[in-house]
């Protein structure tokens, strides 16, 4: 049995059912995950974490589906932010206390980023996203989801080149 992480707990108090799914923790590419997993890209969403311009600015997390690619300048409209930037990977990690490949919107509840959910997600009943952890991933019902993330839902992402 897994140990339980806080990204169980939280939705375990929130009454929001799940699914652990372990894979190969060398794993890092979601469409890889995918393929592991035998499920579409579509449904397995990656957490980002991008910085505003600008000094004292909250990070900001966005959650795309594996075979997506985020358009900074829609996060930055929808966000109502001048420019953004990816954070490189020591960065997020600094910044998440989460190694990347295991980076998950539901570990991070507590420090009050905007979380901005690709509008595609809303199309689906259930979504994969990382639990906190490399090498697990949960099944999570997309509706309650939102809500207990406080997404906020846009058009984010273009297909990958």
């Amino acid at each position: 049995m897994t140990t339980k992480l806080n990204s169980m707990r939280l939705l375990d108090k929130h009454n929001i059912p799940y699914e652990v799914i372990p894979y190969d923790d060398s794993t890092r590419d979601a469409e890889e995950i995918a393929d592991m997993l035998g499920v579409p890209p579509f449904m397995i969403y990656k957490t980002l974490v991008v910085e505003p311009e600008g000094v004292g600015k909250k990070p900001l997390l966005v959650m795309i589906a594996a075979h997506r690619a985020l358009d900074l300048k829609k996060l930055a409209a929808a966000a109502g932010e001048k420019k953004v930037r990816m954070a490189a990977h020591k960065d997020a990690e600094a910044l998440t206390g989460l190694k990347v490949g295991g980076i998950s919107a539901l570990m991070l509840t507590h420090k009050n980023w905007p979380l901005y959910l690709d509008s595609a997600a809303a199309e689906l009943q259930n979504l994969y996203l990382s639990a906190g952890q490399r090498g697990l991933q949960l099944r999570v019902p997309v509706t309650p989801l939102i809500g207990l993330l406080r997404a906020i839902l846009a058009d984010l992402s273009t297909e990958k080149s």
